[in-house]
């Protein structure tokens, strides 16, 4: 076992696919205090908690008190496992495995050196010296058949005034000039895949190398393809090529040769390392600050990082769905929701510098009054009232889009609602200075939508989309895509191949246009599109975004959706058991405590990612009668070689009393009568439950799921503290994460069995030199199995007839 830790040193997380890390692991005190970390909650009815790593570094040499060491710096730490191997050769090539920390070259994995190799700083280091070939060579006794070969690439050579440079890093077969593996020009910077026969390969793949996604690579054989893999941290990895694995593959004992070799120019060197290591990523965080500290003159360094969730706990309050989604296109160069208060005026939000929207007169008389009607039903905002005299006397707002808009040319969406119950008025218009294009876009006088338009000054003319009447009181939702030509109303695509090039509009008018036709009702989230900035399929469905916050979407989607507004990565979605959840609701929660509620509504759990800037959210359906073979690892109570393990059955997690309501649906009770009678009242932590189920039925079933599982107090271990490093089962407890399973076999006499289950909800660990222990907070697996039909475990009657939801 070995430890990896990395800093990114002038990077962000906001940007993980830009950071280049810096293997600082050699500083790390593994010694004394090693590398402590928090995940999780204590049990299942907490919160899971922001992840935290704290560890001490050696600050000597002040490399982490210099001008680059500010809060927010990206960290991430991992378990590396090197394979042994094991009986006489050949062997696979995953046993080819070397961390280079020794200081001298392994005469064993590499006794086919040559020009000047050497291990340096726990690297391997190869010389890139002008006519002086170098590499690290292996013997004829590795097997690449269902095997594979990574090494991670510490640092690469620069061009140096080169006329050819290439580090490569090959599995030749017997035949010489027959090789597979990678080679990195330094002179075009470029990582090509190469399958080469008699030393060419016409159909061999180049990418231009970048230094955070490829910053391992690996070639790996399984089921007949051979495949060239890179990864940004040695575990998750994407695939560069694949071919039918060539004969030799299978027939011939290979060499693993990493080399360089260059001509002309001035001599530099590469650094390999961690050849054949297997990466458990351990944590993934920021870190808060480097406070340095001295003992006499010995300068350290002791950070904590946390996870995600710090920063998503401080994000910023949502606005409506509807304002969310308009915001998440990240498309929009001009966006009014025109939700402000009395006497205020429309700023935009896009981000992209348009201007506010500027009250007009037109005539005298009329009001334009801000914050008077309710906005489209699910956004719970409010929207303007446009009242004016008459249809030329009133106010209506406009501006100069010049320096957002520039010139669309074609590649235009606009959308708006509007809610009127008059008819033959002006929703809003955009025109050149010249007025050489324009376009207006009204209601009839029969109330139905039309567009009215002048393109390269030629003569006005008129498009009626098939609406009927939209004067009806109520709100309505348009948008028209000027690239595909195409008009919906209310989410449905209402006039198809309806052509306008739009090339140079600047003038906004706001219900009017030019002071005619004045607006009466009410106009909200006005938006302007540009395609260049992103592709837009999704703007159709903001119809349902303001009208029921996507009600009816499943839990899973919620998640993701809620996520997207944060500016995450998609996070991973575990089970399958994910259901419809009410609508999103209003603005003024953070991202995170909207998807707390769907963790609470579906008795999920919601977790930051050890591996990556994602979230890992698991449906309740993961629990439900885990079987012992999908346990992440089991243990004798005797190996644990620890104390502190808890058994428990105490009232602490008790339920017998659940009151539970829903948005507009109706409060309802569930009540064991016999633990109540026998322990008193026991409802959940925090009293009633208000969930996001879209029907009561769904409502009760959650509560009686409570009650089913919670109403009678079970014994636990609530706690399974192991010292990791010696075990056996290393690799599977590396692997437990939270929601995983872990079984513990052997227990004293004095527990109810001698084998239990439990599901980890969170861990500590501390990582230090040839010690690694691991304190599991852990919960009964058995108040989740739920009842099968026919099923000789779990159809036992009065201890398995709990039924799913």
């Amino acid at each position: 076992m070995g430890l990896l830790v990395e800093l990114g040193w002038g990077g962000s997380v906001s940007a993980p696919d830009r950071i280049v890390w810096t293997d600082i692991t050699e500083y790390v005190d593994v010694s004394a205090s090693g590398v402590n970390i928090t995940r999780g909650a204590s049990d299942e009815f907490a919160d899971t908690q922001p992840g935290t790593l704290t560890m001490r570094l050696d600050n000597q040499n002040g490399q982490f008190s210099g001008p680059d060491a500010l809060p927010g710096v990206p960290v991430r730490a991992a378990v590396t496992h090197l394979p042994a191997r094991t009986g006489p050769a050949p062997w696979p090539l995953t046993a080819l495995a070397d961390d280079f920390d020794d200081g001298r070259i392994d005469p064993v994995l590499w006794p086919d050196c040559y020009g000047g190799v050497a291990e340096a700083g726990g690297r391997a280091r190869i010389p890139l010296t002008p006519g002086a070939p170098a590499g690290y060579k292996s013997g004829r006794s590795w097997l690449l058949t269902g095997s594979q070969f990574a090494v991670k690439l510490s640092a690469l050579p620069a061009a140096g005034g080169s006329s050819a440079a290439t580090l490569t890093v090959t599995a030749a077969s017997a035949t010489a000039g027959t090789r597979a593996g990678f080679v990195y020009s330094p002179i075009t910077q470029t990582l090509s895949c190469v399958s080469e026969v008699a030393g060419t390969d016409p159909a061999s793949v180049t990418v231009a190398h970048s230094p955070t996604a490829h910053l391992w690579i690996r070639i790996r054989e399984a089921a007949g393809v051979l495949f060239w893999e890179t990864s940004p941290d040695g575990c998750s990895w994407t695939v560069l090529r694949s071919i039918p694995t060539p004969a030799w593959v299978g027939t011939d004992q290979v060499v693993i040769e990493m080399a360089g070799v260059r001509t002309g120019g001035a001599g530099d060197y590469a650094e390999l390392d961690l050849a054949g290591a297997v990466v458990y990523p351990r944590f993934y965080g920021a870190v808060g600050d480097f406070p340095v500290q001295w003992a006499g003159l010995e300068s350290t360094v002791t950070i904590t990082a946390t996870d995600v969730f710090k920063w998503l706990g401080r994000d910023r309050e949502l606005k409506s769905c509807l304002a969310e989604e308009i915001a998440a296109t990240g498309s929009a160069v001009a966006y009014y929701p025109l939700t402000e208060t009395s006497g205020s005026s429309a700023g935009d939000l896009s981000g992209r510098g348009a201007p506010s929207l500027a009250r007009v007169q037109a005539g005298s008389g009329g009001t334009l009054t801000f914050g008077a009607a309710d906005g489209p039903a699910a956004t719970g905002e409010k929207a303007p009232v446009f009242t004016p005299a008459s249809s030329s006397a009133g106010r209506y707002l406009a501006a100069d889009l010049e320096n957002a808009l520039g010139v669309i040319e074609g590649e235009m969406f606009v959308e708006f609602w509007f809610s009127t119950s008059t008819t033959g008025r002006v929703i809003m218009s955009l025109r050149t200075a010249a007025e050489d294009e324009m376009f207006i876009l009204s209601l009839n006088f029969a109330g139905i939508l039309q567009v009215e338009f002048v393109i390269y000054d030629a003569v006005p003319e008129t498009q009626t989309v098939p609406t009927g009447n939209l004067a009806d009181g109520a709100w309505h939702h348009v948008l028209w895509d000027t690239n595909l030509f195409t008009i919906y109303v209310d989410g449905v695509a209402r006039l198809t191949d309806f052509a306008m090039l739009i090339t140079d509009t600047r003038f906004l008018d706001v219900g009017g246009h030019k002071g005619a036709r004045l607006w009466s009702g009410s106009i909200a989230h006005l938006s302007i599109y540009n395609t260049f900035f992103a592709p837009l399929p999704t703007l159709p469905s903001h119809y349902t975004a303001g009208t029921t916050a996507h009600a009816g979407e499943t839990a899973d989607l919620r998640i993701a959706r809620l996520a997207r507004y944060t500016g995450l990565g998609p996070p991973s979605i575990y089970g399958t058991v994910h259901d419809p959840v009410a609508g999103q609701g209003a603005g003024g929660q953070t991202a995170l405590s909207r998807m707390r509620e769907i963790e609470t509504t579906e008795s999920a759990r919601l977790y930051a990612a050890r591996d990556r800037l994602a979230l890992d959210y698991a449906s309740r359906g993961l629990r439900y009668n885990p079987s012992p073979a999908a346990d992440a690892f089991s243990v004798e109570y005797a190996d644990l070689e620890t104390d502190g393990v808890q058994l428990k059955r105490d009232d602490q997690k008790l339920i017998n009393t659940v009151t539970a309501s829903r948005p507009d649906g109706a409060t309802q009770r569930a009540v064991d009568t016999a633990s109540a009678a026998r322990y008193g009242t026991y409802a959940p932590p925090g009293g009633d439950i208000s969930i996001l189920k879209t029907s009561d039925n769904a409502v009760r079933d959650a509560a009686t799921w409570l009650i089913s599982r919670y109403a009678q107090p079970v014994y636990e271990l609530r706690e399974v503290p192991v010292q990791a490093y010696s075990h056996p089962a290393y690799l599977g407890i590396l692997g437990a994460d939270i929601g995983s399973h872990i079984s513990v076999t052997g227990l004293p006499a004095q527990a109810p069995a001698a084998e239990m289950r439990v599901t980890v909800e969170g861990y500590t660990e501390t990582i230090k030199h040839r010690d690694h222990r691991i304190a599991f907070h852990t919960s009964a697996a058995i108040t989740d199995s739920v009842w099968v039909l026919d099923d000789p475990v779990y159809a036992e009657l009065g201890t398995t007839t709990r039924l799913a939801y």
